[in-house]
């Protein structure tokens, strides 16, 4: 699968639970699929849409958590 729709992040527990619903809440606004995967650190998060990334990485800016291309 192609990884240039991704960012990774290191959340965990009830903040990675809470992404999870932002990832699916902005996929479905934007007719789009998305998954995550297991990364070295932290989790991947990968959209279909380059738009879709962008608005979850100012979701994870947001909530003060990190994230970086991946």
């Amino acid at each position: 699968m192609p990884k240039e729709n991704c960012l990774i992040v290191r959340a965990a527990g009830k903040q990675l639970d809470l992404l999870r619903g932002e990832a699916a809440r902005i996929a479905k606004a934007a007719n789009v699929g998305w998954w995550t995967d297991r990364a070295e650190v932290g989790t991947r998060f990968c959209f279909e849409d380059a738009e879709a990334k962008n608005s979850f990485a100012l979701i994870c800016d947001s909530f003060n958590i990190a994230s970086r291309e991946g």
